[in-house]
């Protein structure tokens, strides 16, 4: 009688790739090639509310091709922050979500609670965007009673903030209060602050806000690239200028207590949609943080010298600027680099932040990332 063999062992799979990271995968093949499916596909997933397929596609691109990663990150950000809609047979609308980055200096920080408590100050500074031009006028807006810190619009996910324009669309157009969960959600709270009563303050906060306008509307059409363009940014740049001078005391009711509210002194960055708002406040945030130390270890130790260095990692690279003093470094800090950045025009902003400490031996050593 013959004996059973054993079984020869099975080899073992292949490892297969989870769903997520195949449509990653599928979504960087799409920008690689350019194909006109790309938008399509982005608008599913933010639909979907699968920002981890959005998330590992971008990183995807970005290890594969500087084009295909500029491309499919844009399409992402446009896609999330801006929403084409048409109600029965009218005219096509376009509503986006944009955000100022300000800067506000108070004697302890600021108080949540004691935001966006003064309704009149609040209802002067929504209608002064159209008034003052920084919105077209036959644009609606609304703007949210919140002053949001960094860490709260870093938490926002695309498909978070595709639902937020979706939820203001549906209260700009059907004029009644309707639910908004994930604008509700995007507001959780500040981070705490360790400022003592008599502390100088300087926080970053965001106003956000979403405009609802014609897709049509000639007040957004930008004139062709010359003279025309030209002055057109202009005109546009001097309007909200003007608009901040106008919108400080009405902003200084929404951001403290009347008692306290005359004190604020607020630096304004520029109107920008969501991503680029927020690129512009974490840029500033991290030059201020970085002036901050570098101020202090100067106190200390009096002149100094800075250096900037080229840190490459296996994933990413920074310029790492050393501020060096007789008994050696004094301070250090990392600014990441983004595929694509321009290293130069980095530099030249190090350059200006260290001239404003009075640090003008600024020695540069890198090759270009």
């Amino acid at each position: 009688m013959q004996k059973n063999k054993r079984p020869a062992p099975r080899k073992s799979p292949a490892p297969t790739l989870d769903k997520e990271e195949t449509l990653s995968q599928e979504l960087c093949s799409l920008a690689l090639a350019q194909e006109p499916e790309l938008r399509h596909a982005v608008r599913r997933y933010l639909r979907q509310g699968k920002d981890a397929v959005l998330f590992g596609a971008i990183e995807l691109a970005r290890g594969e091709d500087v084009e295909a990663y500029r491309l499919l990150k844009e399409t992402v950000e446009e896609d999330a922050g801006t929403v084409l809609l048409r109600k029965g047979d009218g005219p096509e609308m376009e509503i986006n979500a944009f955000a100022i980055p300000l800067f506000v200096h108070s004697q302890g920080g600021l108080r949540e609670a004691d935001g966006f408590q003064d309704e009149a100050a609040y209802a002067a500074l929504l209608d002064s965007f159209t008034s003052a031009g920084l919105e077209g006028p036959k644009a609606k807006v609304v703007l949210v009673q919140h002053a949001y810190d960094l860490a709260e619009m870093d938490a926002i996910r695309p498909s978070q903030l595709n639902a937020m324009v979706n939820e203001a669309a549906a209260a700009l157009l059907d004029k009644k209060v309707a639910d908004a969960p994930a604008l509700l959600r995007s507001i959780a709270g500040w981070q705490p602050a360790s400022f003592g009563a008599a502390d100088e303050a300087v926080e970053l906060r965001f106003l956000l806000g979403f405009a609802l306008k014609r897709a049509d509307d000639p007040f957004y059409s930008v004139p062709p690239a010359g003279k025309k363009q030209d002055a057109w940014f202009a005109a546009r740049m001097q309007r909200y200028q003007d608009w901040t001078v106008s919108a400080t005391p009405l902003l200084q009711r929404c951001l403290a207590c009347a008692a306290q509210a005359p004190a604020l002194r607020i630096n304004f960055l520029y109107q920008d949609l969501f991503y680029g708002a927020l690129q512009q406040g974490r840029s500033e945030h991290w030059m201020l943080a970085m002036m901050a130390d570098f101020g202090a270890a100067l106190a200390a130790d009096g002149g100094a010298r800075a250096v900037i260095t080229l840190v490459e990692g296996e994933e990413d690279a920074a310029l790492g600027v050393q501020l060096l003093g007789s008994s050696g470094e004094l301070a250090h800090a990392d600014r990441r680099l983004d595929v694509g950045d321009d290293v130069e025009a980095q530099i030249d902003d190090l350059r200006d932040a260290l001239a404003t400490l009075g640090i003008e031996d600024v020695t540069v050593e890198l090759t270009a990332p």
